[in-house]
């Protein structure tokens, strides 16, 4: 069957078909072409024309004219839409023009930036001219180093690198500074929170030095679909920016199919594992030849799931080798050598980590299936995106988990359809993350008086450093005057650098397995917690705390552990404040005071409580930004105490699930909590705090989002199937007491707050 005949099978099968919840057709969309712009070299045509391209989209043509004129811009279209050549054909045009032209290729993996490498080199090379084009991470040998420097027209390189070993050692790059005319940052929405935030500052940094060589290079950008492109772009650039979105390039048909697990629980609300549900679809597809790409959220599953479909096809079709892994871990050859699989067709599925979510090309593949809601709606249209050609169907199945997020969105499929993507949110002026890129600006050149390192106060900043003694004031210039290398102590992907290193202790070379923030650390690696990485269990042995260091062993066993955390959460300032229909809702500066009591060992799939033991940790404080809603004052002479007390405990937990479908963040990035009476509100409180030093700009946009957010909690609890409250809406049973229903007083509570 091709994938056509097979859908309608599907359709018509009860296997299937009672399962999804729905089933949306979109249609085919004919390509918007323009011509080449005059000005554009011949070579570049000729060679553009080799590979079939004789016209360009009318993104594409907009992007260049833009570039051409001297804006900056960022391209918002869909995955597979051709936005590579909006940064290649101009930044190309440059070259040819002027030899001497520059420019830095940033993206966010090197997996990515090698791939992109490669096919610039290849254009190059079609086109016959000499345009030098290296890609410099940690993984580019010494030796060439010196070459790139003073010969690469186009450096291809990632935040990091260019973080660490690039702006410290700005006078070894100084032909690049000098000459640099163009600045592109491809996947822009990738770089959202804390990641983003700091590249924010590492920008502010390069276009310092830009300014001190004589350059003021165009800044290209490119984004999946998202609410705010051009506010990110803006904010990680430092400057305005054209959105470039009026997509022309042609789409087949589509078939994007919501499909949730039948229920094996109905009182826990568990579901059949949507791996076994991928795997039952995944094998169908593959058998009848439809080129397939299944996406999972971790590399154990990418392992799992492959090795079930390797076992099928080896056993029923005698090749195994149609179906491979991908993830993150796999040297380069392996993943070169399946990334042409894909493209020639050798390979008939692949089962891989958000890996392959970014641009790398794999060609058009037929079929998607995702393994779990990805987190957000930009990536699960870029997921889904994966599958399409040009000219023919392709279907994307979106197969849910019984986690409340996933359960939400394939019972409002609607909501995903209609919503626009989510904010991309950075905070560039977070004090710890500022304070850090400041010390590396100092480092790379002094500062003036009055300069401004994108905030008002950064005279302050620097007169504190100077006590600190990093820093002298002589004359009218501050010098960096410390020993040590400030770039070496910062880590692009955390606001604070006093991460816990984690050490598998069962591996005689006790190899460090991750890290973890200081803040999560208390909860999440005390003695005798579970850890899980990667579906795998370890048991903490010893969490060194003052040399920040978790010493882990494997261990296999049928619970996991959950921290009893209690937070004390003071106010120190209002930024705003409204009153919404009966609540108050506000957004400042908060201290949260946290203090791990002791843990809970619960049993997996039932949620039993089979143990508990003692936590002696150190009280965390941490100033960040919260937002907050403070109930109606009549609130405690309406509703029962515990009533009132288990609507808020559920409202707070629906709440931690809904607020990353709007901020396009992790779970584990915000936190939740609630004051039956708040020492500064006098009423029962919710606040939702960034769970980050200082706070990366979730608050203020919880603020503009609140009603909203109490719109689609409610949808959640009522679209949920349970009768009394699940870990899928309200929250396990077994927080709530009394004998009231779960569900109902937390509805309750939600009717007399809207």
């Amino acid at each position: 069957m091709n994938l056509e005949q097979l859908l309608e099978y599907l359709k018509s099968s009860p296997r299937v078909h009672d399962n999804v919840t729905e089933w949306i057709r979109i249609p085919a969309k004919e390509a918007v072409y323009a011509d080449f712009p005059e000005y554009i070299d011949e070579r570049i045509k000729s060679a553009l024309a080799r590979r079939g391209i004789r016209r360009l989209y009318s993104h594409q043509a907009s992007a260049i004219a833009a570039v051409e004129s001297g804006r900056n811009i960022v391209v918002v279209t869909p995955t597979a839409s051709g936005k590579t050549l909006c940064y290649d054909i101009p930044v190309l045009n440059a070259i040819l023009k002027d030899e001497e032209s520059r420019a830095l290729f940033l993206f966010p993996t090197k997996a990515l930036a090698q791939d992109q490498a490669v096919e610039l080199h290849e254009l190059i090379t079609e086109a016959g001219v000499d345009v030098k084009t290296y890609t410099y991470d940690g993984d580019t040998p010494q030796s060439a180093r010196k070459a790139i420097r003073m010969a690469g027209h186009i450096v291809v390189t990632n935040p990091d690198m260019l973080h660490s070993g690039i702006l410290p050692h700005h006078t070894k790059w100084t032909r690049l500074f000098e000459n640099l005319k163009f600045v592109v940052i491809d996947e822009v929405h990738h770089y959202r929170g804390v990641f983003g935030s700091h590249l924010a500052n590492v920008i502010r940094r390069l276009r310092r030095i830009c300014r001190f060589y004589g350059s003021n290079p165009v800044f290209i950008c490119c984004s999946a679909t998202i609410a705010n492109p051009g506010e990110l772009a803006s904010k990680i650039i430092g400057s305005d920016v054209e959105v470039i979105d009026n997509n022309g390039a042609p789409m087949g048909e589509k078939h994007f199919i919501f499909y949730n697990p039948p229920v094996v629980n109905k009182e826990l609300g568990i579901r059949r594992s949507s791996l076994l549900e991928a795997e039952y679809l995944a094998e169908m597809l593959i058998r009848n030849s439809i080129q397939t790409i299944v996406f999972t959220k971790s590399r154990l599953n990418v392992e799992v799931l492959t090795t079930y479909l390797k076992d099928i096809f080896f056993g029923k079709m005698g090749d195994g080798n149609k179906v491979r892994g991908y993830r993150g871990g796999y040297l380069p050859r392996l993943r070169r050598e399946i990334e042409q699989g894909l493209r020639d067709g050798s390979i008939t599925g692949v089962v891989s980590t958000n890996a392959l979510e970014l641009g790398i090309d794999i060609g058009h593949l037929e079929a998607c299936i995702m393994c779990g809601y990805p987190g957000n709606i930009a990536s699960t249209w870029q997921q889904a995106g994966r599958a399409g050609r040009r000219n023919s169907v392709s279907a994307a199945f979106l197969i849910a988990s019984s986690s409340p997020l996933d359960q939400y969105i394939i019972r409002n499929p609607q909501y995903f359809m209609e919503k626009p993507p989510e904010n991309g949110l950075v905070n560039p002026d977070n004090l710890v993350i500022l304070y850090s890129h400041i010390k590396c600006a100092a480092f790379e050149l002094p500062f003036e008086d009055g300069e401004k390192f994108g905030v008002e106060t950064t005279s302050e900043i620097l007169s504190y450093m100077e006590e600190a003694k990093l820093i002298r004031h002589v004359g009218n210039r501050w010098y960096w005057s410390a020993d040590a290398f400030p770039a070496d102590e910062i880590s692009l992907r955390s606001a604070s650098n006093e991460n816990f290193i984690i050490i598998d202790t069962s591996d005689p070379k006790r190899t460090v397995i991750g890290e973890m923030d200081r803040f999560s650390a208390p909860m999440l690696l005390h003695d005798e917690a579970i850890y899980i990485h990667e579906g795998q269990q370890y048991q903490v042995e010893k969490l060194d705390y003052e040399n920040k260091k978790a010493y882990v062993r494997k261990v296999d066993v049928d619970y996991y552990t959950d921290a009893n955390l209690a937070v004390d959460l003071k106010v120190i300032d209002v930024f705003r404040e409204r009153k919404e229909n009966r609540i108050t809702v506000s957004s400042g500066e908060v201290m949260v005071t946290a203090l791990v009591t002791m843990f809970k060992k619960i049993k997996l799939y039932t949620h039993e409580n089979i143990g508990a033991g003692p936590v002696n940790l150190p009280e965390m404080e941490m100033h960040t930004t919260s937002y907050w809603m403070s109930m109606p004052e009549d609130l405690e002479a309406k509703m029962p105490k515990t009533d009132m007390i288990n609507g808020l405990i559920g409202l707070s937990n629906v709440l931690g699930n809904v607020a990353p479908i709007y901020l396009m963040c992790d779970q584990r990035d915000i936190r939740v909590v609630f004051q039956v009476k708040s020492t500064f509100t006098g009423r029962p409180t919710i606040y939702i705090y960034d769970n980050y030093p200082g706070g990366v700009g979730f608050s203020d946009k919880l603020l503009e989002l609140s009603s909203d957010l109490l719109k689609t909690a409610e949808d959640m609890i009522k679209s949920c199937e349970c009768e009394c409250g699940c870990p899928s809406c309200v929250g396990p049973l077994n927080e709530f007491s009394g004998d009231s229903n779960p569900k109902n007083t937390t509805l309750t509570l939600l009717k007399m707050i809207r």
